[in-house]
């Protein structure tokens, strides 16, 4: 019998040639086994149970007590890719020392999110880093980089990235298609990804919800075409939770389970997240496929091989799995915490000041707001081990006695037939379960937390001495939450109790916001997590049961959160607004926001403060940006920063103060209004001509704004490449009299290029850098990026990322508007080719009205359909008739009864021109494709554009056009 350790077990070996000696060592039905979330021990071989699956997005998440850093969009606001590595790199090394006492924290880091901000009212807003792909993919790359390690073969963890692909919406997002045209695909969606998975610092992805040109993202082909192609090592696909059945189930996709099962691994997802911890549904898929045909046993090898891959690269299979000292685990060090507090420092944008910022020593002020004192986690967070809220960090700061404080609630009470709502007292002992959506206990979903059932319920009093005053908020829309004297808020456990039991509201299902509805002359108290009225019987309030009515409430005012920020106001020599959101409120996961604007309750607190205190400053504390114009013009500063995580309110004050000059920039545009918005639904960024890189209009703070204490000047910037990189350089002076953070932002544009107008970015990022600067100091900021990168663009008439010849603007500045030095470039080279005819893929158009994209066939490509009661247009620019064809074929299919019509016009110098009209008849399938072919009498000529337009319901595939023998395939 040898004595060797087998070929799995070696770490000298490669990481393929081990996960293929573990594959063969696997009997079918333990492969089999590895492909759900929660993969089983083998202990005939010694190999431990795994689970894919941690979240991390800012800090370890969901088991237990971590360090907490700023939010991904806060981490997005520092513009410092270093600053994000080290993050990244801390995290990591929290998630290895948690494990070493803790064997449910994963190693497999479900994070980060790098879906683009396109959309500011996205309720997961919070999760992503930038509206900009290449800003996110930089940051992202930064991240990975820290929590994969510096080790060249084993991983400290080994990141996912989420969501693949085009996911920027909560509403119907697991049953909605949105489309997205090969440009938008490649310029906008795909860089964000590709960037840190070339980088080598991935593991894998998780696809999204939702379906891309109506194929589901759990069977997305460019996982095979696009994705696997970017690097040498194998890459993991995890599903998202519950999506594979959601293939037969919501989406109606496939037939049966085993049919989504089998073409989700087809397709390349390796790792089944479903049912829970419960394996036995998705495995009883599995081999009802492969009995059935419809998987063969390599497809499963394929998939298992890439998770054991993965596996022997964290170290797992290694003879002495590494410990904490060798992995370099630590957790919640000095260095851990200092880091949490400069990167919450790094991310606070200043966005307007006229001189009240930074405060002056020994000045008086008041704090007010509903977030002054609260340090906000959001889902992906882990529990705080310290907190710091701006009332914290102000009084730190200035001390206790300079510093007063009014949240601004409402102080209410509920009367009723039979008296007032009342909180009895708690009884003696500790808490008996679990808080509105506390995690401290650490749990693998803390959607299966439930609230505290151990309180008593709330009743109701004759006495008004006994009535319970209730703070109250009103966080937009109408959605409020009632707090209790004691801190805690009103919240419904399972058993449908009325309690004061919340520490925060929270939980995958909130269960601390409700609704005052107005009936008969008073208000019905709705329960929003449940549907349920409120009714105050005798034993207790609860939720009311089926046909059951609720109780009618008057509200009655005791204090208004107005009065009581006056006050505070006038007292102090500044005020300071703390607004915003709590991020498990009106725009979170499942939920997205219907409104850029600031809840009315909010607004009336800084309104009241300008009115008592004109030295007011607003600091919007935030998920996501908010339409604040009439704060901008009232109001001397105004500062944004995201949930900034455990040492949040530090940091504020650090920065209000000028302890810490402000360098935080915008992420992502700002617009002025609703009205700026595309549809929600709508990911044409060039269509909707959205985000900084093509709005036309004027925000209210562009995309990297971001102003400083200090002043600083550009010279004159140079700029050349090399045929295959574009470098730039200028010099960057700090003018001021304190030293500042200057964020030196790259942005190119085309001038003047070949070929045919097709709309381009307004200007697009290249590149940026963040400095800090002495007064008087001189930097000179160069820049090396791929020119391709740079300058190129999709070229959608010959499938291909090209550089078009022609003339560039290269220009450098604070902001994608505080351009301060110009340079050109000129590139050589063809000009385009027009657009070849033979055979034109509809799904390529130039530009389109009325139409969607679809999937042509289950497993691969895109055609057109309309959308909609009206005809849909497709434009295709400088399209080669040269060789005058005299037939045309539409490839096309109708499932609809009856017929539709196709007609196609030419853009003639003398005007549009009907070139054919051609009846497609119905093909009683939608993937049942037939070829329709018309003479052209008038062969068209030169190099023209052609509208093709689409009566009626029809999935259009491709147009040919030829000579009398041509023939198209389908």
């Amino acid at each position: 019998m040898s004595t060797h350790p087998p070929l799995f077990r070696d770490p000298r070996a490669p990481v393929r040639e081990r996960a293929r000696d573990l594959l063969e060592r696997l009997a079918p039905d333990e492969r089999v086994a590895m492909l759900h979330q929660f993969a089983p021990a083998v202990e005939r071989l010694g190999l431990a149970a795994f689970r894919t699956g941690q979240e991390a997005l800012h800090g370890v998440a969901w088991m237990g007590p971590a360090t907490v850093f700023p939010q991904a969009v806060g981490l997005g606001a520092t513009w410092n890719d270093e600053l994000v590595r080290r993050v990244g790199e801390a995290v990591g090394r929290e998630a290895r020392a948690m494990r070493a006492r803790d064997p449910r924290v994963g190693l497999n880091l479900w994070s980060p999110t790098v879906n683009l901000l396109r959309h500011p009212l996205w309720g997961r807003n919070e999760e992503g880093y930038s509206e900009d792909p290449r800003l996110t993919a930089a940051l992202a790359t930064a991240y990975t980089r820290g929590l994969r390690g510096d080790d060249p073969v084993r991983w400290r963890t080994a990141p996912v990235l989420k969501h693949w692909l085009a996911h920027n919406n909560e509403t119907d997002r697991d049953t909605c298609s949105v489309s997205v045209r090969s440009r938008v695909l490649h310029e906008y969606e795909l860089p964000a990804f590709r960037g840190p998975v070339a980088a080598g610092a991935v593991a894998g992805v998780m696809p999204a919800y939702n379906l891309v040109n109506g194929r589901p993202n759990h069977l997305s082909p460019l996982l095979a075409e696009q994705l696997r192609t970017w690097c040498d090592h194998d890459l993991v696909v995890c599903s998202d939770a519950g999506a594979p059945s959601n293939l037969a189930g919501s989406q109606g996709y496939c037939d049966t389970h085993e049919e989504a099962v089998a073409a989700a691994l087809r397709a390349g997802v390796d790792s089944f997240t479903d049912h829970g911890e419960d394996p036995a549904p998705t495995l009883a898929r599995v081999r009802g496929a492969l009995e059935r045909g419809l998987l063969k046993q390599e497809d499963v090898d394929t998939a298992v091989l890439r998770l054991l891959a993965m596996r022997c690269a964290l170290g797992e299979f290694d003879p002495e799995p590494p410990g904490a000292e060798d992995t370099g685990a630590a957790f919640d060090t000095p260095g851990h915490r200092a880091l949490a507090r400069e990167a919450a420092e790094q991310a606070v944008v200043l966005l307007k000041n006229d001189g009240l910022l930074p405060l002056a020593g020994g000045v008086r002020v008041a704090v007010v707001g509903l977030l002054a004192d609260e340090c906000k986690l959001d889902w992906y967070s882990g529990a705080l081990l310290r907190r710091s809220t701006p009332l914290d960090g102000l009084r730190e700061r200035f001390g206790a006695g300079r510093v007063t404080y009014a949240e601004g609630t409402d102080r209410v009470r509920l009367r009723c037939r039979d008296g007032w709502l009342s909180v009895p007292p708690s009884p003696p002992g500790g808490p008996g379960g679990d808080g509105g959506g506390g995690t401290a206990a650490g749990a693998l979903d803390p959607a299966l937390l439930r609230g505290r059932t151990d309180l008593p319920p709330l009743t109701v009093t004759a006495e008004p001495g006994a009535a319970a005053e209730f703070a109250l908020a009103d966080w937009g829309g109408g959605v409020l939450t009632l707090r209790a004297a004691d801190g805690r808020y009103l919240s419904v456990a399972d058993d449908g109790l009325l309690r004061a039991s919340a520490e925060q509201p929270g939980g995958w299902v909130v269960r601390e916001t409700f609704e005052l509805r107005p009936y008969r002359g008073g208000r019905l108290l709705w329960h929003r997590g449940t549907g349920r009225y409120v009714t105050a019987p005798a034993d207790g309030a609860r939720l009311a049961r089926d046909h059951e009515a609720g109780t009618t409430f008057t509200l009655e005012t005791v204090e208004r959160g107005t009065d009581a920020v006056a006050d505070a106001a006038r007292d102090a020599d500044v005020v300071v607004v703390v607004a915003g959101n709590d991020p498990h409120i009106g725009g979170r996961e499942t939920e997205d926001r219907t409104t850029l604007a600031l809840p009315p309750h909010q607004e009336r607190l800084w309104r009241a403060a300008r009115a008592a205190n004109p030295r007011t400053a607003l600091v919007l504390v935030s998920s996501y940006p908010y339409a604040v114009r009439e704060a901008d013009a009232a109001l001397p500063a105004l500062l944004w920063t995201a949930h900034g995580g455990q040492a949040a309110g530090q940091a504020l004050a650090a920065v209000l103060a000028g302890d810490v000059p402000p360098g935080g920039r915008l992420p992502q545009t700002w617009y002025a209004c609703d009205a700026d918005l595309p549809g929600l639904l709508d990911y044409d960024v060039i269509g909707a001509r959205t985000t900084y890189l093509y709005f036309d209009g004027a925000p209210l703070y562009p995309f990297g704004h971001g102003l400083s204490y200090t002043s600083f000047a550009y010279g004159p910037l140079t700029a050349g490449h090399d045929g295959g990189t574009l470098t730039a350089r200028c010099t960057v002076t700090n003018t001021g009299r304190t030293a500042g953070d200057e964020v030196v932002q790259l942005y190119a544009r085309a001038i003047g290029v070949a070929g045919p107008e097709i709309p381009r970015p307004r200007r697009a990022l290249a590149a940026h850098r963040r400095i800090r600067l002495a007064p008087g100091q001189t930097a000179q900021v160069e820049f090396a990026v791929p020119l391709a990168e740079a300058l190129g663009c999709w070229d959608v008439a010959h499938d291909r990322w090209t550089v078009t010849p022609g003339t560039y603007g290269i220009d450098a500045g604070s902001s994608s508007t505080d351009l301060r030095t110009t340079a050109v470039v000129r590139v050589g080279g063809e000009p385009p080719r027009p657009r070849a005819v033979g055979s034109l893929r509809a799904a390529d158009y130039d530009e389109q009205h009325g139409t969607e994209l679809v999937d042509l066939t289950r497993e691969r490509g895109d055609a057109v359909a309309t959308a909609g009661p009206g005809p849909g247009e497709l434009v295709f620019h400088a399209c080669d008739f040269r060789a005058r064809p005299t037939t045309v074929t539409v490839t096309a299919a109708r499932a609809e009864p009856g017929e539709a019509e196709i007609v196609l016009h030419l853009d003639d110098p003398g005007g549009d021109r009907l070139l054919a009209s051609l009846t497609v008849p119905a093909t009683g399938d939608r993937y049942t494709y037939t070829t329709v072919r018309a003479e052209l009498p008038e062969p068209p000529a030169g190099v023209r554009g052609l509208l093709a337009v689409l009566h009626g319901p029809v999935r259009l595939a491709r147009l040919g056009f030829g000579g009398p023998s041509s023939a198209e395939s389908t």
